[in-house]
């Protein structure tokens, strides 16, 4: 059975009925999900599921269907440039970094946004992300095509990070790195929380992701199967069973 999180706070996003896909290729069928301002809410299921293909949706890198709404208003019909404008913000699967430009260049056109806005203390979100991430104060003079698997996560968090987001959404930020590493990223993600900023999480690290987690997502082959609190997605025997059992038994 499928729990939705309730409040009586307007939730910072919320979404009915989405759906999305490539061409006449339909991933997403009816997604309902909600985040409260200030929360992590992680969106965990196995690859190919469309958890990558949501925040793309939500983004608007991808046309979709159905109802979207940002702290009340609805948002599906603005584009990703208009999104990013009211405080948007995704860490892509891929990273996207520029490789031949220094970490710190990377880092100001992440301010892109608060230049738009006309933030003349813009730059000071700099010492914001280099304190959350000292090295990549010490690398800043660095490529950002030299950096270590997990730097350049750092730092595509670290450019998300610079137009002062609302939502921050990231999509597999583990993906490919060392566990020490991994647990330094789950960290950040715990102290944004402190922060105010609210993070919509989609991992296939189901485990790391509950624990950092409000609420949680199960999803599946396009559609949500569970939701619930994270504590209680974590000690629901189907998700132990199917994401969780593997990674006890190392």
């Amino acid at each position: 059975m499928t729990t939705t999180p309730t409040s009586s706070a307007t939730p910072l996003l919320r979404i009915r009925d989405l759906h999305a896909g490539y061409g006449r290729a339909e991933v997403l069928h009816g997604i309902d999900l909600q985040a409260d301002k200030g929360s992590v809410v992680t969106v965990i299921g196995p690859n190919g599921a469309g958890k990558s293909t949501l925040l793309n949706a939500l983004m608007g890198v991808l046309p979709a269907k159905g109802t979207i709404e940002y702290m009340g208003q609805p948002v599906a019909a603005l584009s990703l440039e208009e999104r990013v404008m009211l405080g948007i913000a995704l860490v892509p699967e891929k990273r996207e970094l520029f490789g031949t430009m220094p970490v710190e260049d990377n880092l100001v056109l992440g301010g892109f946004r608060q230049v738009r806005l006309r933030n003349r203390q813009w730059r000071d979100q700099l010492d914001h992300v280099y304190t959350l991430f000292p090295r990549l104060k010490e690398r800043r003079a660095q490529l950002a095509g030299t950096l270590s698997g997990g730097e350049r996560q750092m730092l595509a968090v670290g450019r998300a990070l610079m137009s002062r987001p609302t939502l921050l959404m990231l999509d597999e930020p583990s993906l490919g790195l060392a566990p020490l590493v991994v647990q330094e990223i789950f960290r950040t993600v715990d102290a944004l929380r402190a922060t105010g900023v609210t993070i919509l999480l989609v991992e296939q690290n189901a485990r790391a992701a509950l624990e950092v987690a409000d609420q949680g997502y199960v999803l599946e082959m396009g559609s949500v199967s569970l939701s619930g609190r994270a504590e209680d997605l974590a000690v629901d025997s189907r998700v132990i069973d199917t994401y969780l059992g593997a990674a006890k038994a190392r």
